[in-house]
């Protein structure tokens, strides 16, 4: 009796440790984590709902565009294809039992070639197919107008991409940080606004760096995007600027907003020749600070998104 007692004790010991190791194993807790998040849909490839979507799916979907050297535009990133996800389409069709085209899911189609694949060349504007345009804000002046701006992007909830002069981060830390901390992108713009085409191959380098390591210091950002002082620049530039992992940026259309226009100039420089894809330059001034709302709203109006600059170069559709 005692040792039948003794046996089963042994079992029931084993057990404990067995059923133990299974729960503290952080393999069985992963796959009983997944397992609770899965929701299994039976696909029935006879269903006509199923059939009707793979007969329709080809109108929805789009082709991939590389990334190429535009004899225009230089730089031209690519964009990703779309390609319908039948059975996660007919899992959310099935609960409505029809075709519906809102519920169709895709499946993002990366390009044979991406921007990151090209060699050295200016971008002057994102890829004319993608339904988005970005702000391109160069400061290196005008700092008494930057904190109105940042409230008329907060309230529009908009992303901006700011272009700091090296010198004028230096002389205004706080500011700098409260650009960076309403998540808008920092790009340079130089140290101290050089015509970037007249320097020597040291100077370019130094103004890169130097503007790098003072945003990288107040921001802990490293800069990737390079938008040279009023325009200037050289193949020697770009070569320079690429050499530091990082892109030329110019614009497509420009505001002209440091010539001090009316508000109804400044929108008329940029409304009628909005198109997809394109990088619009302005400061900190006066008009841009009035004018900028009205601008935001025009756009929205377009049924265009506004994105910083890295999201407008990213292949990826919105």
């Amino acid at each position: 009796m005692k040792k039948q007692h003794f046996m089963h004790l042994c079992l029931f010991i084993t057990l404990v440790i067995v059923s133990l190791g299974v729960v503290e194993n952080p393999f069985t807790e992963d796959y009983v984590s997944v397992m609770k998040n899965v929701t299994v849909t039976a696909v029935n490839t006879e269903d006509p709902l199923y059939q009707e979507l793979e007969q329709k799916a080809k109108e929805y979907e789009k082709e991939p565009h590389s990334a190429k050297i535009d004899k225009v535009w230089k730089k031209m990133p690519g964009l990703n294809g779309l390609k319908v996800d039948i059975s996660k389409s007919y899992a959310k069709m099935k609960k409505k039992g029809k075709f519906d085209e809102k519920l169709l899911v895709y499946k993002q189609i990366e390009p044979e070639v991406k921007l990151k694949d090209l060699p050295a060349a200016p971008i002057f504007r994102g890829n004319p197919n993608k339904q988005m345009v970005s702000f391109l804000i160069n400061v290196s002046w005008g700092e008494e107008y930057i904190p109105d701006m940042l409230k008329v992007l907060k309230q529009h909830n908009v992303k901006a991409t700011f272009f700091i002069d090296g010198a004028w981060a230096q002389k205004n830390v706080e500011l700098l940080k409260m650009v960076k901390e309403q998540g808008h992108e920092i790009g340079s713009h130089g140290y101290n606004h050089p015509n970037m085409s007249r320097l020597g191959e040291n100077q370019i380098h130094e103004q890169v760096t130097k503007t790098n390591e003072i945003i990288n210091s107040i921001l802990d950002v490293k800069p990737t995007l390079f938008a040279p002082p009023a325009g200037n620049f050289t193949n020697q530039v770009v070569e320079i600027v690429h050499s530091h992992k990082m892109e030329t940026i110019l614009w497509t259309l420009d505001t002209i907003d440091w010539k001090k226009p009316t508000k109804s100039v400044l929108l008329g420089r940029v409304i009628p020749k909005l198109e997809p894809g394109a990088m619009i330059l302005m400061h900190p001034t006066e008009v841009t600070k009035e004018s900028l709302s009205d601008l935001i709203l025009k756009i929205k109006e377009k049924k265009y998104k506004i994105g910083t600059v890295s999201k407008l170069l990213d292949e990826e559709r919105q």
